[in-house]
């Protein structure tokens, strides 16, 4: 039976909808509780802290300082990919302590950390912790942060620039676009978002001091790398004494990748005091010190011929770092932003050049898509414009400038080549089902309820299942993204798959099983999938960039026809026929020919039992593999967006969300179609009302709560209309590109591009997200000044 490509439901849901997760606070272990104090202020010298009233509360057991994380000798959190700026020197590369010890540089900034019996008394203990600020002026906003009287994130630097990075050759694309009949121009905003996963992260530590070995429950995305941060930058001790578990993940979007300070300081106070201590974080928490994304100024050009070819493009970026450098921070608005440039269009003469900046708010890292969410807004819009201001169909303008299918294998202007695709066929297949005849229709039906009705195109090509080790690496990155798989049969036939990619929401156990079964011939039920535990895989670099199945799922892939070849050995052996003949369908292996036959569970038990055994082969069946992808991987797609806005209230509602994508083999579409569902949803919900803002002056975050960041609702979305075509990657073994980050690319244009064609009968040609109520009632009532005006 073929298991790959049927829906099959997830397995793992059983026990998520019945309350049987095993999350990190599901851990059923006594532990201290641990509560972190964090500064008040946004930047502020520690001038004095005293903690000697709170160490006499009720329930303390420990205050560490960030005078006793230096005498620990803990390391700074680290980050895994220094920028190179365009005249070759480093960028500014700043210590990120696990507490502060002398400065704090944002609201939420650790000052201590207090463990008490209960969080309560721990909370309390808190309050009595006298520290006396010098406070200074702030910067959080990215308007004038590099101005001459910009207050400064950190004194020792002469302004708030941590990289000035460049792709292209600015002279040459300037002479482009001084050649070209029209330039059109864009300023955009790319508003600061808060991942929000369900689960907030929560950490358990625990320390053997017999053993003298560290154990870590924690919420994240990638135990090991978790691993290797602790030991070669934070705690600083040896891998093998340490043991990273993450079991069921509610939701990370990217936000629980990063070594954060309290998985430090959870090992740190257990070994301090002797027994596990638990930090867990509340909302408010979440909202002040989780990583937040997106955040850009730009100012894009887009040159043309006369005909509407593009012919030169020039991208300005200023992208907001926060007070320090997360992990990945560095490399989203530089290496995955600049490099997928131009997405899915052909002109070759492109200019980025983005300035890293520091601002006194929590850093800045990854989130749904990393990057190409960005990108592809900035192309989107700028298409967008262009069309309209020279009056060409979206639809056809896109399609000149499209790569053509017999361009493929495509060399890009910068890093990446295009294996796959056909990307005017896609266009056209969208332009079907989007249905544009009746729009007319549609539209005037809209008009009767006195409501405007826009429709906007999305055409996105993004870079993702991240690797490969070799060109990472050559980029400055510092470690191998490779992924691992071991395939474990037990001699009752029962199998075991281990995998280093982790689960956090995406359906693994479900997937991952369909590609064994698939090989194998037996039922995907009968696998047991295994993941985020570094005490039982080896090693393994975990989930983010759409890289589970390409790269993952390789790895299992190649392991899986590994065992199977030893099995077909054995059987061929037991059978006294040559092992060409052996076929292996429905969990039987066969003779060709032949009514020879031995089951599954046969090979197996004989695989451990090798009285009989062929000659040379070790018994067992359990082997490992290593997939390092030669290549990125290229999804595609166009996503069309209908809203509806109402003229007297500015409220847009969206109609009609329609996904025409290809990811190339997909293994099972109904968690794909999840998965675009679960990203329109965060699409519409940054074009719509996410934002984090902060207070001018002071820094405070005025976004801290549910309650002032505006999350999309299930009356938000809308029905989600999908359909699919199918090129096949051609640098894994799947022939798999990913489909996690799609509708997060994608759909931020659409919605904007959607509502600024309702927006045209008032002259209005752009909106900035989030496109709320109020500022597209702003929007239009300037619009109507202006035409009174006139």
């Amino acid at each position: 039976m073929n298991w790959i490509g049927k829906p099959l439901r997830r397995k793992e849901d059983g026990r998520f909808i019945t309350g049987q997760g095993q999350y990190v606070g599901d851990v059923d272990i006594d532990a201290a509780a641990l509560y972190v104090l964090r500064s008040p202020h946004a930047n502020a010298r520690i001038v004095s802290i005293d903690i000697r009233a709170a160490r006499d509360m009720p329930g303390v057991l420990d205050i560490i300082t960030g005078e006793d994380i230096e005498k620990a000798d803990i390391g700074g959190l680290p980050c895994a990919y220094p920028v190179t700026n365009r005249d070759g020197t480093p960028m500014v590369f700043p210590h990120h302590p696990v507490i502060a010890k002398d400065r704090v540089l944002h609201v939420g900034d650790q000052v201590a950390a207090i463990v008490a019996e209960t969080l309560a008394e721990a909370q309390s203990a808190a309050e009595a912790i006298e520290v006396v600020y010098g406070v200074l002026p702030s910067q959080t906003s990215l308007v004038g942060v590099l101005a001459e009287d910009a207050a400064r994130v950190r004194p020792e630097q002469s302004d708030n620039q941590c990289f000035d990075w460049g792709l292209g050759d600015e002279t040459a694309v300037d002479a482009a676009m001084a050649r070209a009949e029209h330039v059109v121009e864009l300023d955009l905003v790319q508003n600061r978002v808060n991942a929000s996963p369900m689960e907030t992260r929560n950490t358990l530590g625990l320390y053997d001091a017999g053993r003298d070995e560290y154990t870590l429950y924690t919420s994240t995305q990638n135990p090991h790398s978790i691993r290797v941060c602790l030991s070669a930058s934070t705690l600083k001790i040896p891998e093998e004494r340490i043991r990273v578990i993450s079991p069921d993940v509610g939701g990370g979007f990217g936000m629980k990748i990063y070594h954060y300070a309290e998985e430090v300081l959870v090992l740190l106070a257990a070994k301090r005091l002797g027994r596990p201590v638990r930090w867990e974080a509340s909302r408010s928490e979440a909202f002040l010190v989780d990583t937040y994304a997106r955040d850009h100024l730009t100012k894009v050009s887009l040159g043309l011929d006369a005909d509407g070819t593009f012919v030169a493009l020039k991208v300005h970026t200023t992208a907001n770092l926060g007070a320090y450098l997360s992990t990945f921070g560095p490399s989203i608005p530089t290496f995955f932003y600049g490099n997928p440039f131009p997405g899915p269009y052909s002109v070759r003469d492109i200019y980025i050049h983005v300035q890293g900046v520091f601002t006194n708010t929590t850093p800045v890292d990854a989130y749904r898509g990393a990057g190409r969410p960005e990108m592809t807004y900035v192309m989107e819009r700028i298409v967008e414009q262009a069309a309209r201001q020279l009056g060409q169909d979206p639809f056809e303008i896109r399609r000149r400038n499209a790569i053509p299918p017999e361009a493929i294998p495509y060399k890009t202007p910068f890093l990446h080549t295009y294996d796959s695709g056909d990307l005017p066929a896609l266009l056209d297949r969208t332009r079907e089902a989007a249905d544009l005849d009746g729009f007319t229709e549609r539209k005037a039906a809209s008009a009767k309820k006195g409501l405007l009705r826009g429709l906007g195109v999305s055409f996105y090509l993004e870079s993702c299942g991240m690797g490969p080790s070799k060109l990472l690496i050559e980029q400055g990155f510092t470690a191998g993204y490779y992924e691992v798989a071991t395939v474990r049969i037990s001699p009752t036939g029962g199998i075991t798959v281990l995998t280093g990619s982790h689960s956090h929401g995406q359906g693994h156990e479900t997937a991952f099983a369909q590609i064994v079964a698939e090989k194998i011939g037996i039922d995907p039920a009968r696998i047991e999938i295994i993941h985020g535990d570094t005490g039982r895989m080896a090693y393994g670099v975990g989930t983010y960039g759409s890289r589970s199945l390409s790269v993952g799922g390789s790895a299992l892939a190649i392991c899986t026809d590994k065992v199977v070849a030893k099995m077909k050995r054995i059987a061929a052996h037991m059978l006294g026929v040559d092992v060409a003949v052996i076929e292996v369908s429905d969990g039987i292996f066969r003779a060709s020919g032949t009514n020879l036959a031995k089951t599954f569970a046969e090979v197996a038990q004989r695989a451990y039992a090798p009285v009989d055994y062929p000659a040379g082969l070790e018994p067992g069946l359990d082997e490992t593999s290593y997939f390092d992808p030669e290549a990125f991987t290229f999804p595609y797609g166009c996503h069309i967006v209908e809203v509806e806005v109402d003229p007297d209230t500015g409220m847009t509602s969206i109609c009609r969300y329609l996904a025409v994508d290809d990811f190339g083999r997909i293994v099972n579409p109904l968690i794909v179609a999840g998965q675009i569902h679960g990203g329109a949803a965060q699409a519409i919900g940054q074009a719509l009302m996410e934002s984090c803002e902060y207070e001018p002056g002071s820094g405070q975050l005025l976004t801290g709560s549910f309650m002032d960041y505006a999350m999309p609702r299930a009356r938000d979305i809308p029905d989600i209309e999908m359909e699919a075509m199918e090129t096949i990657c051609t640098t894994n073994p799947i022939g798999a590109k990913g489909c996690g980050e799609a509708s997060a690319i994608s759909g931020p244009a659409a919605v904007i591009n959607a509502i600024c064609d309702a927006l045209r009968d008032y002259g209005v040609s752009h909106v900035d997200m989030p496109a709320t109520p109020e500022k597209v009632w702003r929007a239009i009532r300037s619009a109507d000044k202006a035409v009174a005006a006139e």
